[in-house]
């Protein structure tokens, strides 16, 4: 029986990520067009002109910003696509769904959000200030690109915690016993996950991490506590 679950769960979830492939790579194309636009946003963050270092890479960056696009865009479709892979081999309901689906969109895009407006202005600026008047920073596109999108995707899947934790005691996995016991370890990891998810090595941005995550997870354990699991 176990076995069987596994397959259809394995089976579900090939046939998701093969709808996600296809649907990122058509977002991708369309992205494209705004990508200048947000690469505009991105460099607010900055002040300073941005260089690249070889003749493909302003093209190359703007197929991964227009990628990272389309990832952002699609996280409602990925959520779905998830969902519906695992949903039948655990027999959870229709509006389970959708309340997984909408609370996960609101959860990244929060994460996303306050990456983009806190965290990651003070840590660009932080990092600039190592600039002296015989050190100037010449900073490649493509890698300012990839900075910025690796720390707004992180942080946007990291505030899923309370979600990630509400899932496991719907399948059975754990319940709010489980998390209230291991709450110790549990700001362990925070700050280890913190100090490497955040783009400074200063206390003050490892803590705009720490704080909120660790708040997510207690939001985790009043979410099962109401729901009595």
């Amino acid at each position: 029986m176990e076995q069987e679950k596994l397959l259809q769960i394995l089976t579900g979830l090939r046939r998701s990520i093969l709808w996600i492939i296809t649907a990122l790579v058509a977002a991708t194309i369309g992205a494209y067009f705004l990508s200048g636009r947000i690469l505009a946003a991105l460099q607010n963050h900055l002040h300073q002109e941005l260089a690249f270092f070889s003749v493909a890479e302003p093209f190359m960056a703007l197929i991964k910003l227009s990628f990272a696009i389309s990832i952002f865009a699609l996280v409602p479709f990925i959520m779905v696509m998830l969902w519906r892979a695992v949903a039948t081999p655990f027999g959870l309901t229709r509006k389970t769904g959708l309340v997984f689906v909408l609370t996960g969109m609101l959860l990244f895009y929060a994460g996303a959000a306050f990456c983009y407006f806190v965290t990651l202005p003070f840590g660009v600026q932080f990092l600039l200030g190592y600039q002296t008047a015989h050190v100037k920073a010449a900073i490649s596109l493509d890698r300012f690109l990839t900075f910025c999108f690796v720390f707004i995707l992180a942080f946007g899947a990291m505030f899923e915690l309370p979600l990630g934790m509400v899932f496991c005691a719907r399948i059975g996995l754990c319940g709010a016993s489980f998390f209230q016991r291991y709450r110790r370890y549990a700001i362990l990891m925070v700050t280890i996950v913190a100090a490497i998810a955040t783009p400074t090595p200063d206390v003050f941005n490892m803590m705009l991490m720490a704080v909120p995550l660790y708040a997510l997870y207690e939001l985790g354990i009043v979410a099962l506590r109401i729901m009595g699991d």
